[in-house]
């Protein structure tokens, strides 16, 4: 594990004054590299940027320092910072005529236009300038597309306390310090803990609880109005890497993580997380992550990608940089982890999002889906609005579901599917632009009914119109229409009149 000294937080708001100043924010970023050079950035690749830094501007010589990770003569670097106080407080260090970063500062706008930044190791943030390409096993990261994805799917109403487990640099206890007013963040590397520090301080955020330790250990028996972690969730041979690796066995940790949270979550309280989990021989995926849930929580589970183990395996001894070894150290760790699959009788493994809330309802709702399309971030109110679905269905019989009122989603479009020319449409689909972004195929009596839904009238009203229209029997329509009714309400095409529009 990296020993080097840390900076210190104490004089960070004069250095963030000096950053936001020369424009060294995400938005600063944009107009000064352009489009193209932003973008390539973040595929690891610094040409393009240094090559739109060439003068000897602050912001240039800030987005060399601390994005692209090149020395700086110390005329300019004093030009853009307090640069004697960042030397002495461990931001900069000096040799000769320049000066050099010690850490990774990269801008991030918050949700609601704030300018922040996440502090990570010196190549360490993802997609940066470097790469992560690092195998010491304490490193640090910055931000990357997993981190992002955990922070848009999180629900962010305002709560009491909220626990970022595992937190790296930070940025899931950053958003959380925006609408909570405790928050505590927990990892089993110390210096993770400081990097959190500094990205709270240099973004200008509330001072979090920090705590050293694995899984819910550090925190005994509190409980939590939101939970969060973005854990190690790689499923490896070998605990190699703190930051990927969970040392536990095959999905053994991420079980474990969800396993537990029901116990550190108060009443109405969500946890939310990415994993990985396993596809074993011979049994269902979705079973396997039904036993995970605690009791007294409801679960909604989204399965995203699933690789073969070739592809997994490959992808991250890449991580790792294993692939710029000689290639019989490479094809050896490549082994290893193709052994412990066989051993485990893992035939792929799945990526994605699970959310727990605490419900203590009888009948909990558990919902295990894949969805590999497309969806619009950020998903914390479509979270928030699956769930109260679940409680409205849950509380309603296929009697009283005649007798609701619906509304159609509002982002929600009708399609008519069809040969050109042809009088009748093959099927209808109705599809959200929004959110989860879900398309369902439905017949002439859904397409209908999903149509006539305004609110005004019942549900059973507007079937006993259709049956009228299509001389059906009403009372068998009926019957069989709830369990369509059901679903549309489940996957957020109809909402309950009764429930305000988003």
């Amino acid at each position: 594990m990296s020993t080097s000294r840390l900076p210190s937080s104490d004089r960070a708001a004069a250095l963030r004054a000096a950053l936001l100043s020369a424009g060294f924010t995400a938005d600063g970023l944009l107009d000064l590299l352009g489009a193209p050079a932003y973008a390539a950035l973040a595929r690891s690749e610094t040409v393009p940027a240094l090559r739109a830094t060439r003068g000897d501007g602050p912001q240039a010589s800030l987005v060399r320092l601390f994005l692209l990770q090149q020395p700086v003569p110390y005329e300019h670097a004093a030009a853009a910072l307090p640069v004697e106080e960042a030397l002495a407080d461990g931001w900069l260090r000096r040799d000769g005529a320049e000066v050099s970063a010690t850490v990774d500062v990269r801008p991030y706008g918050g949700p609601d236009g704030q300018d922040w930044f996440i502090v990570s190791d010196l190549g360490c943030a993802v997609g940066g300038a470097g790469g992560i390409g690092s195998h010491e096993e304490g490193v640090v990261l910055g931000v990357g597309g997993a981190s992002t994805t955990l922070a848009g799917i999180t629900v962010r109403t305002p709560v009491g306390s909220a626990l970022d487990l595992g937190t790296g640099s930070g940025i899931q206890a950053l958003h959380a310090a925006q609408h909570a007013t405790r928050v505590t963040a927990t990892d089993v590397n110390p210096r993770a803990l400081e990097f959190t520090r500094l990205t709270l301080a240099l973004s200008g955020a509330p001072e979090a609880e920090l705590l050293t330790g694995s899984l819910f250990e550090p925190v005994g028996e509190a409980t939590y109005d939101l939970i969060v972690s973005n854990p190690p969730f790689v499923i490896s041979p070998a605990a190699r890497l703190t930051y990927r690796d969970g040392g536990m066995g095959g999905d053994d940790l991420c079980r474990t993580l969800v396993q537990q949270a029901g116990a550190h979550l108060n009443p109405g309280g969500y946890a939310q997380f990415l994993a990985n989990w396993q596809h074993v021989e011979g049994e269902d995926w979705r079973d396997r992550l039904r036993s995970w849930v605690p009791r007294g929580c409801d679960a909604w589970i989204v399965q995203r990608e699933v690789q073969d183990v070739t592809q997994y395996a490959e992808l991250w001894l890449r991580d790792a940089g294993d692939h710029r070894t000689a290639p019989e150290e490479y094809a050896e760790r490549y082994e290893a982890w193709l052994d412990e699959f066989e051993a485990r009788k893992t035939k792929a493994v799945g990526f994605g999002w699970i959310t727990l809330r605490r419900s203590d309802a009888d009948i909990p709702s558990v919902v295990v889906e894949e969805w590999p399309h497309p969806v619009e971030q950020p998903l914390g109110e479509t979270v928030l609005a699956h769930f109260a679905r679940q409680d409205y269905l849950r509380d309603h019989d296929d009697a009283s579901l005649l007798e609701a009122h619906f509304r159609l989603v509002a982002e929600v479009m009708q399609e008519q599917v069809g040969a050109p020319g042809a009088e009748d449409p093959e099927h209808v689909v109705l599809r959200q632009n929004r959110g989860m972004r879900r398309a369902t195929k439905v017949d002439t009596v859904g397409a209908g009914f999903a149509g006539v839904c305004d609110g005004s009238l019942s549900a059973g009203r507007i079937l006993d119109a259709i049956a009228q229209l299509v001389q059906e029997d009403p009372v068998v329509l009926r019957d069989r229409t709830p369990e369509s009714i059901r679903l549309l309400v489940e996957q957020g095409f109809l909402e309950p009149a009764e429930i305000p529009e988003r």
